[in-house]
């Protein structure tokens, strides 16, 4: 039996390893990829800027290339959220808390949505605020630890973080490309020029 083993064994070896590297039959379950994978690669597809930080230090220094990108040095920054704005006090930014006088927003989002790409924001992020009523431009401050599978999770999330009063307006932000290159199945959505600036956390 050895003897056939021996004789054998590297074709039956030899043609396993074949059948790992062929393509999956059509009935195979797909492979999932990590979420967070998932998540960057549908974000990017919806035409979003990601920059990935390993700490607070390569958010500051990321921002700061947002900001000299654009030539937003001497714009102001609509920045509704008071503990955002403390958290980025010494970079720089020129806050104002009129939609009027701003240039970009710098805010932080409820969720990350994995199966689309797309960002879960409500009331506490944009207050009571429509999305065609904010700047254009968009700095989206998230950790890792936001990102969930598709936006039923994501409601769950907010329901249960916030069980006292849950947030109002409650949307999602999916087209970030400029109006000329929407296309009908984005008719009607409110595209932004977004950057993701994403924190490790976990």
């Amino acid at each position: 039996m050895s003897l056939f083993r021996k004789i054998f064994g590297s074709k039956s070896e030899s043609s396993g390893e074949e059948l790992k590297s062929e393509n999956r039959g059509k009935y195979m379950p797909e492979i999932k990829l990590p979420i967070d994978e998932r998540f960057t690669i549908n974000f990017k597809a919806n035409g979003g800027k990601f920059l990935y930080c390993e700490n607070l230090n390569e958010v500051f220094e990321n921002l700061d290339y947002i900001i000299a990108e654009n030539s937003w040095e001497q714009e102001k920054v609509l920045i509704l959220d008071q503990n955002l704005q403390a958290k980025f006090k010494n970079s720089g930014l020129l806050p104002t808390k009129k939609i009027s006088d701003s240039t970009f927003l710098l805010t932080t989002c409820e969720n990350l949505i994995a199966n689309d790409g797309s960002l879960l924001i409500s009331s506490k992020q944009i207050f009571e605020k429509k999305l065609p009523e904010l700047p254009v431009n968009f700095i989206m401050f998230a950790t890792t630890s936001q990102i969930v599978e598709n936006i039923g999770e994501g409601l769950r999330g907010i329901k249960s973080k916030n069980k006292q009063k849950i947030p109002t307006n409650i949307t999602t932000i999916k087209h970030f490309k400029s109006d000329d290159e929407k296309d009908f199945l984005s008719y009607g959505s409110s595209a932004k020029n977004l950057y993701l600036l994403l924190l490790e956390d976990l």
